[in-house]
């Protein structure tokens, strides 16, 4: 193995190490559809589409993951959908 290719190597396990994090949504009883939509199309830069099946996911099976990434990065969005009354955490 070239040293081009163990560096290519290094940095692909380094962002799949910081990528290992995930916003999970849960199921509620209080927000309705339309709501949990928006704050996904706000939040986490979802499409139209990417939300819809997020909130049907989460209705019919209790939680979807809703975003991947760094722990960094996520933790402002998950803040973010708590404060507009979702229930979310971080795995």
């Amino acid at each position: 193995m070239s040293t081009i290719e163990k560096v290519q190597e290094d940095v692909l396990v380094e962002e799949q190490l910081e990528n290992n994090h995930e916003i999970v949504l849960y199921n509620d009883d209080v927000n309705t559809f339309d709501h949990v939509i928006n704050c996904l199309i706000r939040v986490c830069k979802h499409t139209s589409e990417q939300a819809e099946q997020c909130a049907i996911i989460v209705h019919y099976t209790g939680k979807c993951g809703v975003k991947t990434g760094s722990f960094e990065v996520l933790k402002p969005q998950c803040t973010r959908l708590l404060e507009l009354g979702l229930s979310a955490v971080i795995e």
